[in-house]
């Protein structure tokens, strides 16, 4: 299964430790916000998606499940953040 970064852009202050600690897939806006990105995260960079979401002082980013269409399970609607 897959997952992907989601932010809480109401929650978020531009702290930035998710762009440092994720360069590979979020960036920063004009304004120090966090861009990320839209694809699924691969198998290899989970460790780092983990961390970045984990650190979030203002728990504005968060793992998200993507819909598994071969089991027919339901995204989790919850934070899978890891630690």
């Amino acid at each position: 299964m897959s997952s992907r970064l989601r932010i809480n852009p109401i929650a978020c202050e531009a702290h930035g430790l998710c762009i440092e600690l994720f360069p590979e897939w979020i960036r920063t806006d004009d304004w120090g916000y966090p861009v990320i990105s839209q694809h699924p995260i691969p198998p290899e960079l989970m460790d780092h998606a983990r961390r970045a979401a984990a650190a979030c002082p203002t728990v504005a980013l968060f793992l998200q499940r993507d819909l598994d269409q071969a089991h027919g399970e339901r995204p989790s609607r919850g934070s899978t953040r890891g630690g």
